[in-house]
């Protein structure tokens, strides 16, 4: 694990955004710059945090974790559906093949939970019939497990709009996905959501819900974005859940501390102490520890001279 020391120096030196002009015009993303080269685009995720469609400062290290993190997973499920990654050449860099994002984002819960008004858990506690279109069991509790894993599908986050909540018919109904299709990104997100789970009960985790993107590739099927990381995946720790107290080992970590000041997206949002950064991104490290079985290792400084050089 990196020291906490060692996080705390690098609190001042975090990723905010990439000047790398040579590579072209810069998309900038919540957490990441796109830029686009010969088809194909250069992703580089920095160390911004984002929650409530805001960003909200910046963890150290956390760029490369999401990145090296997904770049793990995606190999430890290529055998079930095909991916974008054509290499990552530096910690903080992957190069992605050009896909045709599909209008959906897929999110696959397999206990009920959540905070926010298009969670599960909030509109089940509100007696919402039905909420995204699933026949859910009487009397749960929050954080109880589902009899299986189900899929509660949303609209692509497009300048900030999105989480409208759509039920499998009518994602088919609406013509976003083809009933073929949606029937194959299904199958895949169940059957990488399963994979995902095993992984992380070897690892002492909880993989309690995550959200998948999928696009298409040449005319197949394939996982974009990330996957499986502390930012689009909830993770608790098993031990403390089966004590009756799940701790989050993920964004919802971040985000809990600002609900609990009071803050939730609307004004000026209160600043991360240094201790409580540092924490975030310990948390975040151990994850990609755990997760992986192997150490992480942080790039070298300056970021943007290793990427010209990992890229050159």
């Amino acid at each position: 694990m990196t020291a906490r020391e060692d996080i705390l120096a690098a609190i001042p030196n975090a990723l905010l955004r990439t000047n790398l002009p040579e590579l072209g015009e810069r998309i900038e993303g919540k957490v990441r710059d796109i830029y686009l080269q010969d088809g194909k685009r250069v992703l580089i995720t920095t160390d911004r945090v984002s929650a409530f469609d805001q960003v909200l400062g910046a963890i150290p290290f956390k760029g490369q974790v999401l990145n090296q993190l997904s770049a793990w997973w995606f190999k430890a499920v290529e055998d079930i559906v095909a991916n974008h990654v054509v290499s990552v050449p530096d910690p903080n860099v992957t190069i992605g093949a050009e896909a045709e994002a599909l209008p959906v984002e897929v999110i696959v819960r397999g206990f009920i939970t959540g905070v926010t008004s298009t969670s599960l858990w909030t509109l089940y506690e509100q007696g919402v019939d039905r909420p995204y279109g699933l026949d859910l069991p009487k009397g749960l509790s929050k954080n109880d497990s589902l009899p299986e894993p189900v899929i509660t599908p949303t609209t692509k986050a497009t300048g900030g709009a999105h989480d409208e909540r759509l039920t499998s018919a009518e994602v088919v109904a609406n013509g976003l996905v083809e009933p073929d299709l949606w029937a194959e990104v299904q199958k895949a997100a169940l059957a990488v959501f399963a994979r995902g789970q095993e992984v992380a009960a070897a690892a002492g985790l909880i993989l309690v819900d995550t959200k998948y993107e999928f696009g298409l590739i040449d005319g197949r099927l394939a996982l974009i974005d990330e996957i499986h990381t502390p930012d689009s995946s909830r993770y608790w720790i098993s031990a403390t859940y089966q004590a009756g107290d799940p701790q989050n080992y993920d964004k919802e970590y971040l985000r809990l501390w600002f609900i609990d000041r009071g803050y939730r997206g609307d004004g000026a949002a209160p600043t991360m102490p240094d201790e409580f950064v540092a924490s975030v991104a310990a948390r975040y490290i151990d994850a990609y520890e755990r997760l992986t079985g192997t150490g992480f290792v942080p790039g070298e400084q300056p970021v943007e001279d290793r990427i010209r050089k990992a890229l050159s």
